[in-house]
């Protein structure tokens, strides 16, 4: 039970940073390659194309859950610290 208690927070979680990162790239002072990183990101989460394919039972889910965090993490780390703050309130 904790497990899924924990998998829900790391959920809403990274539903709060997607939506940081979002209103962090509608600002103007951040800068355009942390815009292109996160289409980028954004991309291959929609993309039906993945390192490894989907219907691989576990595996074909495991690359999505492996590059998606450190695509945001990515993207976090290049947005200037001001910005993220503002977008994070």
């Amino acid at each position: 039970m904790k497990i899924l208690q924990r998998w829900k927070q790391k959920a809403k979680t990274l539903r709060q940073e997607l939506h940081a990162i979002y209103l962090a790239c509608k600002d103007p002072r951040t800068p355009r390659y942390a815009k292109a990183v996160a289409a980028c990101v954004v991309g291959y989460a929609l993309s039906p194309i993945d390192l490894i394919p989907d219907p691989i039972p576990i595996l074909g889910y495991v690359d999505d859950f492996a590059l998606l965090p450190l695509g945001i993490a990515a993207v976090r780390k290049m947005i200037p610290p001001a910005v993220l703050a503002l977008s994070l309130i």
